[in-house]
């Protein structure tokens, strides 16, 4: 029993902490915070990461009554989900987000920067909500199991402000230039995953997941 337990918690982290994708957003993190003094720039992180957390959540202890009440299949809700993250990737890609964040009104509080574009979608995408739903399926996953997911979840956000906290420091090195590169590689990233994503639900709504290449 022990050993099951293990097993399923280093697969669950793993999975989350990969989905999330810390390394993809450290580039965002950095737009977002861009000419802040270190210590907005960790509130914004601290908001990002309890943002997340909140959405994640609620979408564990909600999202598949919400899609089973509105008959949405899953293959549905990822192919969806896919469609934005490529729209958002391809804004990485081409500049536009870099161009957005610089354009947010001066009386742009230090929240309101994190929701957006950081915490959503950046940290918490339609590929985390659709990965934390599928991981707490409550036709198979006992009151407990979705607990511990939950704190699997806490534990991978907690090593994202880590990660945000010591990335304030990398833009004085990288410069603002440094960071534009840096946010069109993992704009073209995110859109590798976003085409995997869109892939993998159309073979699903099609019933083709199963076959043989």
């Amino acid at each position: 029993m022990h050993t099951s337990f293990a097993h399923d918690f280093v697969y669950e982290f793993v999975t989350l902490f990969v989905i999330l994708d810390p390394i993809a957003t450290v580039p965002i993190f950095l737009i977002a915070t861009a000419g802040l003094a270190r210590k907005d720039s960790l509130k914004v992180a601290f908001y990002a990461v309890s943002v997340a957390f909140a959405v994640l959540v609620v979408s564990i202890s909600g999202g598949q009554f919400l899609l089973e009440a509105l008959h949405i299949p899953m293959p549905a809700f990822q192919l969806a989900g896919s469609l934005i993250l490529l729209l958002f990737g391809l804004k990485m890609v081409v500049g536009a987000l870099n161009e957005e964040v610089r354009a947010l009104p001066a009386d742009y509080t230090l929240f309101e920067r994190a929701v957006y574009p950081l915490a959503l979608p950046g940290i918490a995408g339609a590929g985390a909500i659709l990965t934390v739903v599928l991981l707490t399926d409550n036709n198979t996953r006992a009151l407990i199991e979705q607990v511990q997911t939950i704190g699997e979840l806490a534990l991978c956000l907690v090593i994202f402000f880590g990660l945000y906290a010591a990335a304030s420091q990398l833009f004085r090195f990288l410069g603002r230039s440094g960071v534009e590169i840096v946010s069109r590689v993992f704009g073209l990233v995110l859109c590798s995953i976003a085409v995997n994503g869109l892939i993998t639900a159309i073979k699903l709504s099609f019933g083709l997941a199963t076959l043989s290449h």
